[in-house]
């Protein structure tokens, strides 16, 4: 690995492989096996991320691709070097196993991420009064309700800081209050110069002001990689010719609006 750079990805392929939902329902009523289909999500990409740089992804494959980085799963093809440094993945829906308490994932977590146990421990009280659980902390992860489980989520990620950051359509949780208090708190994060930010969005604006470079995909393969305003106006530019009527999401739509919260903090 480069000195300078904290993440480098070489040539990486990743694919699924799917059933076909005619083929299940088939395969019910007869001996033949389900078909299954190959599909290729990220197509040979290859990029290198420096020390204390905040790089936006847009486009197809862009999950995939960052849980990747994150050793949720490996490549199929080509690698993905982060050297030593610790990683954190602040994704809703990924990471807690649901048998266990608040207090046992917390530990869980760290301890994934690279975290000795007594440095968890030290951070612990930190990270319980972040996310305003309380007592539910010693309840199993399966009897929280959704703004539970993200303000979790987001509290380990916040406090358990680690050099490299990978955040996914994730930029505030909870309650109104809850939203401005992590917004603060992500920005302090995301400022910081030895820190590492990926920031996957499907909101051009989020990835606008959050962001110093952008990495475009399209149908797994890279783009465009640039400043950020140069490939988003490209970016921009390619969804009106392609899908000119297309409105804005509900997600993209909130993520803003919660944008413009994050500026007011």
């Amino acid at each position: 690995m480069e000195t300078n750079n904290t993440i480098e990805v070489k040539d990486v392929h990743i694919c699924y492989q799917t059933v076909q939902a005619e083929s299940i329902k088939k395969s019910l009523f007869s001996l033949r096996k389900s078909r299954v289909e190959k599909f290729e999500a990220v197509k040979g990409v290859s990029f290198d991320i420096q020390k204390g740089e905040i790089v936006g992804q847009n486009g197809s494959g862009k999950s995939t691709l960052l849980r990747s980085i994150a050793g949720i799963f490996s490549p199929d093809e080509g690698t993905i070097d982060i050297g030593e440094h610790s990683v954190s993945l602040l994704s809703i829906g990924v990471g807690f196993q649901q048998e266990l308490t608040g207090k046992e994932n917390i530990f869980l977590s760290g301890l994934l991420m690279g975290f000795t146990q007594q440095q968890i421990k030290d951070r612990y009280n930190e990270i319980v009064k972040f996310s305003e659980l309380g007592k539910f902390i010693n309840s199993p992860v399966s009897t929280y309700s959704s703004g539970m489980y993200s303000k979790l989520a987001f509290s380990i990620t916040a406090i358990l800081e680690t050099e490299i950051m990978l955040i996914d359509e994730v930029l505030s949780v909870g309650d109104i209050r809850f939203k401005k208090k992590s917004f603060k708190k992500m920005r302090e994060l995301i400022q910081d110069n030895d820190r590492t930010v990926m920031v996957v969005s499907h909101s051009v604006e989020t990835v606008r002001k959050l962001c110093t470079r952008v990495i475009w995909l399209h149908d797994g393969k890279i783009i465009q990689d640039g400043p950020t305003e140069e490939v988003l106006d490209a970016y921009t530019a390619f969804m009106e010719e392609t899908e000119p009527a297309k409105k804005k999401t509900r997600k993209e739509k909130l993520e803003e609006k919660m944008l413009k919260t994050m500026e007011e903090v």
